[in-house]
């Protein structure tokens, strides 16, 4: 069975970060995600968390009763700026070191290039895993990717041919719910071409902006690359969950228990108990399906 995790970013700011482990553990999950914050890993910056913080924050998991599934860093690794992606590498390193002694073995992340630059922006992102896939595998940690909107690579199916370049067991896919429509539309065709590599999803709802012939948003000037998603509970957008659901149990992910589901709706923090709630009862009965 799938591990069913919380992202705490709904109470980032109400919370302190050592706060957060009770907090999880009060809306009934087990696990949780521990993404960018300011005193841990920042969006981008190096990490922030000295071995106290990190041991502190170990210690309140274990009081909660609750464990980290994972660690999130966002952190400019495949940037086409030299100098900015090889600060991310130095970065990436103690994120690393962070995580081990955190005692987790999973690492998901983005790629974090430029659309733009998309052949220059992959050239970075293979220079950085030339150095730290060592490190990875060495430290035994998993690191899965999402080809988040406004990347390198946003097609689902070609950020599996990015992470199949490297030839590593150790690197894998994240499919984000949410992120859906950006990676193609074809959810079915990613899933089982993903197949183990598909090793954590993000569970969350979005509404398909490419509809009404791409007039379902209007944002100005027109033709502008802007990308819109939301990060929505189950059932009020878009997203075929049944189809996500039945795809996740073709490929056998509901049957491993290394796999990682994470609740990540950002777009109801004024009701985030409820939300959580609910998500964590939604995610549950999908996973059983």
């Amino acid at each position: 069975m799938p591990k069913i995790a919380l992202d705490p970013t709904p109470f980032h700011h109400d919370l302190s970060l050592l706060e957060f482990p009770r907090k999880v553990a009060d809306l009934g999950y087990e696990y949780l995600q521990l993404t960018p914050h300011k005193d841990f890993i920042p969006f981008y910056r190096h990490p922030k968390a000295d071995d106290d913080l990190v041991d502190a924050f170990a210690a309140a998991c274990k009081d909660a009763g609750v464990q980290v599934a994972s660690v999130l860093p966002v952190l400019r690794w495949s940037g086409p700026d030299r100098e900015a992606r090889d600060a991310a590498v130095t970065k990436w390193k103690r994120v690393i070191e962070i995580t081990k002694r955190l005692g987790v073995d999973t690492i998901n992340t983005e790629f974090s290039g430029r659309p733009e630059l998309a052949e220059q922006s992959e050239d970075q992102f293979y220079r950085s895993m030339e150095e730290l896939l060592p490190i990875i595998e060495s430290a035994g940690i998993r690191v899965l990717i999402d080809s988040h909107p406004d990347d390198f690579v946003e097609d689902g199916l070609e950020a599996l041919r990015v992470i199949r370049g490297l030839n590593s067991k150790q690197v894998g896919f994240v499919y984000v719910a949410c992120h859906t429509f950006h990676y193609g539309g074809n959810m079915a065709e990613i899933m089982d071409a993903a197949g183990d590599a598909l090793q954590l999803v993000h569970v969350a709802d979005a509404f398909d902006h490419r509809r009404s012939h791409g007039l379902r948003y209007i944002s100005n000037p027109p033709g502008n690359s802007a990308r819109v998603h939301q990060h929505l509970p189950i059932g009020q957008a878009d997203v075929d969950f049944d189809a996500f659901w039945a795809g996740l149990r073709r490929i056998g992910f509901t049957e491993r228990d290394d796999t990682i589901a994470v609740s990540s709706v950002f777009a109801e923090d004024e009701h985030a108990d409820e939300v959580s709630r609910f998500q964590l009862d939604a995610i549950t009965k999908g996973l059983h399906r």
